[in-house]
């Protein structure tokens, strides 16, 4: 069975605040998160690897196409539940210390990923 979104879970109650160590600003996720972040992209580094041996062996062009689009969805997923983490927490977070600079942070960072 596929692992999406809505079958694995966003497991956000398992991501941790933000905070600033020596002015380097971080998350701490979960082990849970973090192993299944990771093998979320380890999925797609293997399709990448697979659209490399496509276009290597002359594969029908609509087949990579199609390849790429999954992908691009599999990346996708990815965005979305670290967008949603980080609004539940480091954002909130933010906000309640006062910082309201996050916003206009959060809606550039928002604008790159629609692009």
């Amino acid at each position: 069975m596929e692992q999406t979104p809505e079958n694995l879970g966003s497991n956000l109650e398992d991501t941790e605040n933000c905070c600033s160590v020596d002015g380097e600003r971080k998350s701490h996720h979960s082990d849970k998160v973090k192993a299944n972040l990771t093998t979320r992209l380890n999925r797609i580094e293997g399709q990448i690897r697979g659209i490399k041996g496509m276009i290597e062996k002359d594969a029908y062009c609509d087949d990579v196409l199609n390849q790429i689009a999954a992908i691009q969805s599999a990346l996708n997923g990815v965005g979305k539940l670290l967008l949603e983490g980080h609004m539940k927490s480091c954002v909130i977070e933010r906000i309640q210390d006062g910082d309201h600079e996050v916003i206009d942070e959060l809606l550039k960072t928002m604008t790159k990923l629609m692009k």
